[in-house]
This record gives C-alpha cells, structure tokens and sequence, in this order.
C-alpha cells in the first residue's frame, strides 16, 4: 500500500484525486475549502466507481449518513487502530463495504427515526439559539401555536422531554453544530 498524495483541504483534494487517480481516498469530513461530503459529491458526479473510506473523529448521525448516502464506501472513527485502518482501505478497495458494529448501530438508529423537516430544524436552531416561541414565530413569520406544534413534533421525534434536551440531542446527531 502507497500514500500517493496529501491534501490540505477538500479542494486540493479533489484535485489531486484527478491528477493521481487513487485506488481508495481516505478522506476526513471537516476540512477547509470543501468539507468531505463536498468531495464526495465533487467525485462522484464525474465518476461513480471513486471508493472514498471517511476516516473521522465526528460521529453524529447526520455526519455518518449524509457521506455513506453520497456514495462512500466506509466510515472509520479517529480511534480505530491503524491495522483496522488498513483492512478497511483493502476491504473498499476489493469493492465491500466497511462500517464498524458501533457505527452500524448509530445509523440503524438514524433509519429508524423519524426525520426532521426543515422547519422543524429551523425552530430547534432558534432554540438553540435561546429564543421562546414568540420570538421563533416573529422570525418564522408564522403563528405562536404552529412554533408550539413544531416544538412538540421535535421533542417527539427526538423523543426528549425538554428543549434543552432537544438541542443536546440534536448537537450529537449532528442536526445542530456547535
């Protein structure tokens, strides 16, 4: 196995990717210029067959999806050891698929969950921002009770009892970013 190239952000990435043609790109999600998704999606329109192995330390089910549903292959977490690092870059090589128990779980969850609409995640950011409903509705343009009803359908999908619960739940599925 060779290292054929390093980039310092998704664009070079992709340039890189074209110039140098990799068998597999190991490929991190939070990169300056372009983050990892837009890479793959980069990648992908122009050639379906590219085997991206996403190699990260974020783990929020919107990170672990929203990569694996743009065509990657494998989705490793920053503590994975580096002989499982290297089985996992023959395994997309040979054309498997490669998510650990521990990630397979966190997107069974996600699949298995309701998703949330864009309004919904408009109010959860204006709760994470702190505003009550009367603000978030003056914002939204809507009524105080359409903000209440979608405060309930988040608190149910997200299945919490509170706001702030909501808002912590959803940072670490990666709806919300800190």
């Amino acid at each position: 196995m060779t290292i054929v190239g390093r980039a310092r952000d998704g664009l070079e990435a992709v340039n890189l990717y074209r110039t140098l043609s990799p068998d597999v790109l190991l490929l991190g999600l939070r990169m300056p210029k372009l983050d990892g998704l837009g890479v793959i999606k980069e990648l992908f329109a122009r050639d379906r067959r590219v085997k991206v192995l996403i190699l990260t330390m974020f783990d929020g089910d919107q990170d672990i999806v929203r990569p694996l549903k743009a065509g990657a292959k494998g989705y490793l977490l920053m503590d994975t050891l580096p002989d499982q690092v290297l089985d996992a870059v023959r395994a997309v090589h040979a054309g498997k698929s490669v998510v650990p128990p521990e990630v397979a779980a966190r997107v069974a969850e996600h699949l298995s969950s309701e998703s949330l609409t864009q309004r919904e995640l408009d109010v959860l950011r204006s709760i994470a921002g702190g505003r009550a409903n009367k603000e978030i509705a003056y914002e939204l343009e809507v009524s105080e009770g359409t903000v209440k009803t979608h405060v309930c359908n988040l608190l149910q999908k997200l299945r919490c009892g509170s706001r702030a619960e909501a808002v912590a739940v959803a940072i670490k599925r990666g709806f919300l970013r800190l």
